[in-house]
């Protein structure tokens, strides 16, 4: 039976085999420094990608087997392309030893020696200066997933790390699940999941770096799909949690409106609202406001990586003011999204499902396009959205943002501009395109 399936998949066996030995250089023979190694294996993954979603959309099992395996592929390696972990295992085992993670700088603990937990002097110096320095900004559900992974591994970094990957796997699953569910309800094409669930951008990202707005996106795509279904009040829950994760989803509040009508609208901003008070609660003080609300701040104001637009008004700045205009930018730019936001809440018809998304998946785009900071698993919130739209404008984006990480192959840390031109060029042009061809009504590609 085995022998007689492989023979009728000849092809995709092949490619998957193929993938799964990139993955595995990817995952424990892979240094951040080496560019050209990075473009060269994802790349090729890439395209391996789309071509076995091309090739197997009929065979949905496969692609979901494939799918688990090469996140598997994964489970022991420690993450490369991102050094956050470290800080993730630190809030963790803080709150499991009685510390409120809000209120404490590791930077601190480690000058005065009292930092509670197993491995504070590795697990600081792993997470670098930056991160050391500045209070922890992650919401109190994601908090919880580092507790998890401080009760099964509160000794072991590696330990933590595969408790970490396997609740991040668990949510790609549960992704799949609603995200599948919510395509037949919408009558798209089931197979289009896998061009979030099967793309390397998501699994090296997510499961191998381990970001956890693959856990958001799980709850967001849940609340959708509940939504949708006509359980409102349930989906008001269970947005509330995507956002007790990573805190991206407030954007989407006012889109909404016109979908749940005034009265609804209102009940529903109240549970997710009363939902994460209920949350954060355990935590609350004056200390944790004043430490939370300044860091939240800096991502505004201090932090710049792989910009577009801020990038030429910065240089505008140089120009006008002759130094970077980061911190009026960075003010300012909060107040231009809500306004942006609240004209498609208002000027924009979502009363659909469908309209809502898409309303969603434009939305964030225009925060991220004028953001100071970008990091790639930031555009996987696009990339999810975008599967139950027309636009793939993210798949394409989630292809070219690898160029951001040359920065990485440089001593010190340099941004090289000319690449972040590519990145934006074929991103902008795309999605420009995409606007055209939908106002003409004309077929897309890259939506078969």
């Amino acid at each position: 039976m085995i022998a007689e399936y492989l023979k009728y998949r000849k092809i995709p066996v092949l490619f998957s085999v193929i993938c799964i030995a990139f993955y595995i250089s990817f995952a424990y023979d892979f240094d951040r420094t080496d560019f050209v190694k990075l473009i060269g294996l994802y790349g090729a993954l890439f395209f391996l990608f789309y071509k076995l979603v091309q090739i197997s959309k009929t065979d949905l099992r496969f692609l979901t087997a494939i799918s688990i395996l090469f996140r598997l592929v994964f489970i022991v390696s420690i993450p490369s392309l991102s050094q956050d972990f470290y800080r993730f295992i630190w809030d963790g085992r803080m709150a499991l030893a009685g510390w409120n993670p809000y209120l404490y700088l590791p930077k601190d603990l480690i000058a005065e020696g009292t930092a509670p937990i197993a491995q504070a002097a590795e697990l600081h110096e792993g997470m670098g200066s930056l991160s050391a320095r500045h209070y922890t900004n992650y919401p109190p559900l994601n908090q919880l997933c580092f507790i998890i992974s401080g009760i099964f591994a509160g000794k072991s970094i590696l330990g933590s790390v595969v408790v970490m990957r396997l609740l991040i796997i668990l949510a790609d699953l549960g992704t799949l699940f609603f995200g599948g569910k919510l395509l037949e309800n919408l009558k798209l094409p089931k197979h289009y999941i896998y061009f979030y669930i099967l793309n390397p951008f998501i699994i090296t990202e997510l499961s191998g770096n381990l970001h956890f707005e693959g856990i958001m996106i799980f709850f967001l795509v849940w609340s959708l799909y509940l939504l949708q279904t006509g359980k409102w009040k349930f989906s008001a829950v269970v947005l509330a949690c995507s956002i007790s994760i990573k805190l991206i989803p407030l954007l989407f509040l006012p889109l909404f409106l016109q979908k749940l009508g005034w009265k609804r609208a209102v009940v529903y901003y109240s549970i997710v609202g009363l939902v994460n008070i209920l949350l954060f609660l355990p935590f609350l003080s004056s200390d944790f406001i004043n430490n939370y609300s300044e860091t939240i701040g800096l991502w505004f104001t201090n932090f710049e990586f792989n910009a577009s637009i801020y990038n030429i008004i910065k240089e505008i700045g140089f120009k006008v003011k002759g130094y970077n205009i980061i911190k009026t930018v960075g003010k300012i730019s909060p107040f231009v999204v809500i306004l942006f936001l609240t004209g498609m809440a208002f000027l924009r018809k979502n009363d659909s499902t469908q309209k809502l998304i898409t309303a969603m998946l434009l939305g964030l785009s225009f925060y991220f396009f004028i953001s100071t900071t970008v990091h790639p698993w930031y555009i996987a919130t696009l990339l999810i959205l975008s599967v139950f739209t027309k636009y793939r404008f993210p798949l394409v984006w989630s292809l070219v943002i690898i160029l951001s990480y040359y920065a990485y192959s440089i001593p010190g840390f340099k941004e090289n501009y000319w690449l972040l031109a590519i990145e934006y060029l074929v991103v902008y042009g795309f999605l420009i395109y995409e606007l055209n061809a939908v106002k003409k009504q004309k077929n897309l590609p890259l939506i078969k």
